[in-house]
C-alpha cells in the first residue's frame, strides 16, 4: 500500500515527465525550423521516450489501486540562442529529473516502500544513462568551432542516434 505522500510525489512525477516530453517536442520544433533535422529527429524520439517514462508512473499507481492525476503542465520556451545552449538546458533539466527521481527513492526508503523502491530502480538506472547520454552530446557540440563548423557533423551523429533501434526496456 503506498502512502498518500507517495502517491502524492508520484502524480507529482507524472507531471515532471510530461513537461519533458513537451520540452523535447518543442526542442524539436526549433531545430527544425533552423535546418538541423538530425537534432529534430534524435529529440522527436526522446519526447517520445519521456512520454513512455510518463505512462510508467501512471500505470504503476494503477496498478497499486491509487489514482493517477495529470496536472497542468507549463509550456517549455521555444526559442534558442544555439543548440549548445538548448543542450545545456537538456542535461539540467535531466539533472532535475534524476534529484525529482532520488527524492521518490529516499520517500519509499523512509516509507519501507520496498515494492516502490524496486519499481523505481528502473529510473535511478536511466537517469543515469539519461545524464551520460547529454552530457556526452553536449561534449562533442562544444568541441566544434565558435562559428558552427562541424555543426554538420553533429546533426549528422543525432540522426543516426534517433535511427538506432530503441533498446528493450527493462
Amino acid at each position: 500500500m503506498l502512502s498518500e505522500n507517495m502517491v502524492r510525489k508520484i502524480n507529482e512525477q507524472i507531471i515532471v515527465e510530461h513537461e519533458s516530453s513537451n520540452l523535447y517536442l518543442q526542442m524539436s520544433a526549433w531545430c527544425a525550423v533552423h535546418g538541423l533535422a538530425g537534432a529534430a529527429a534524435f529529440l522527436k524520439a526522446h519526447a517520445e521516450e519521456e512520454r513512455m517514462h510518463m505512462l510508467k508512473f501512471f500505470d504503476y499507481l494503477l496498478e497499486t489501486g491509487n489514482m493517477a492525476l495529470l496536472g497542468p503542465a507549463e509550456q517549455p520556451k521555444h526559442e534558442y540562442e544555439s543548440l549548445e545552449a538548448m543542450f545545456t538546458q537538456i542535461l539540467n533539466h535531466e539533472r532535475f529529473v534524476t534529484g525529482k527521481i532520488n527524492e521518490l527513492v529516499a520517500l519509499a526508503y523512509e516509507d519501507k516502500d520496498y515494492a516502490t523502491l524496486n519499481f523505481l530502480q528502473w529510473f535511478v538506472a536511466e537517469q543515469r544513462e539519461e545524464e551520460s547520454l547529454f552530457s556526452s552530446i553536449l561534449d562533442k557540440i562544444k568541441m566544434i568551432a565558435p562559428d558552427g563548423r562541424g555543426l554538420y557533423f553533429v546533426d549528422r551523429e543525432l540522426a543516426q542516434a534517433a535511427a538506432a533501434p530503441p533498446q528493450p526496456e527493462a
